[in-house]
């Protein structure tokens, strides 16, 4: 039974994994670092740079990172306009008010 859950959490790990910097900094990227990155970079069209964040963590952690990226945002904003979090998002999106 142990086994298994070896197994599966190496799993997970492997899934998790980062690549460390090749600036000297030996210091890995982790998942959110990366999603900033690579949503910063995408706003700003800066194709290479959001290819190398893509390239730090597993595309499913790069997923997690930039969905609780976006939900965080989404919240942050919604708190600053005094607004639902439904209404923000559907307007960041374009679409009409529910």
């Amino acid at each position: 039974m142990w086994s298994r859950f070896r197994k599966a959490g190496g799993k997970v790990a492997d899934a998790l994994r980062t690549e460390t910097r090749t600036d000297g900094d030996k210091r890995p990227h982790n998942l959110f670092e990366a999603a900033a990155v690579y949503v910063t970079a995408s706003a700003e069209d800066d194709q290479e740079r959001a290819d190398e964040a893509s390239g730090w963590v597993s595309p499913e952690a790069l997923s997690f990172g930039v969905n609780e990226l976006a939900c965080r945002a989404v919240i942050a904003l919604a708190r600053e306009r005094g607004e639902s979090p439904r209404t923000v998002a559907r307007e960041l999106l374009g679409l009409p008010a529910a």
